[in-house]
């Protein structure tokens, strides 16, 4: 009866030693698993921020097929560029040299020049090529019609290309153009392709496009 009492107690006295040992390594599982799900929780904004702030610093770049004819240092280079105002920063591409000549004859390089925070989409040679040569030389030779179409070109503030997904802008010849797209692809009119876009100048953001874009005359 005695043995019986004695190994009865002896049970009990483990029993207390073992079961906080036990609830303390449940404790302790618990409060890992609590850590490494908030350490996960914590984890995932981090992440997210980090590709949100990559996408931003795609749209601050140069975008487009017509990017790659941009030389990669010099004046004409975007970095020769950014540093220039833009009826300077257009003379040292040579892609832009009929819209250069264009504005020269319409007597623009210091109202561009001077303007500040406005955007630009210049039309390439190729886009003035399209105009039948007769035609391109009978406007390069009317200043009043020049000016005209070459002020439909420019907006007077500077656009993000978030802001071409779908809008419609006033521009410097008093009228409106509107733009439309998204990610890299974007059009002018309905007409004119965005070929390299959000190339940065001293005063300006320029869109370069294939076409050259006319106002309701």
């Amino acid at each position: 009866m005695t043995a019986t009492r004695i190994q009865r107690a002896a049970l009990a006295a483990v029993g207390v030693f073992v079961l906080p040992l036990a609830l303390s390594a449940c404790s302790s599982d618990d409060s890992s698993d609590n850590a490494k799900a908030k350490d996960s929780a914590a984890a995932a904004p981090e992440e997210s921020q980090s590709a949100t702030d990559d996408a931003a610093g795609m749209t601050d770049k140069p975008f487009g097929p017509g990017c790659a004819s941009v030389p990669a240092t010099g004046a004409g280079s975007f970095d020769g560029m950014s540093t220039a105002p833009v009826a300077t920063a257009a003379s040292n591409n040579p892609d832009l040299s009929t819209l250069v000549t264009a504005v020269k004859k319409a007597g623009l390089v210091d109202t561009l020049n001077n303007a500040q925070n406005i955007t630009v989409f210049a039309p390439t040679n190729e886009a003035f090529a399209k105009i039948p040569k007769a035609d391109l030389d009978k406007v390069l030779a009317d200043k009043a019609t020049l000016t005209k179409i070459l002020t439909y070109h420019v907006v007077g503030e500077k656009l993000a290309p978030a802001q071409l997904a779908s809008g419609t802008y006033p521009t410097l010849e008093k009228s409106t153009l509107a733009t439309a797209g998204s990610g890299e692809s974007y059009k002018v009119n309905d007409s004119a392709s965005v070929v390299c876009g959000n190339v940065p100048t001293s005063n300006a953001t320029v869109y370069i496009i294939d076409t050259v874009l006319m106002p309701k005359m």
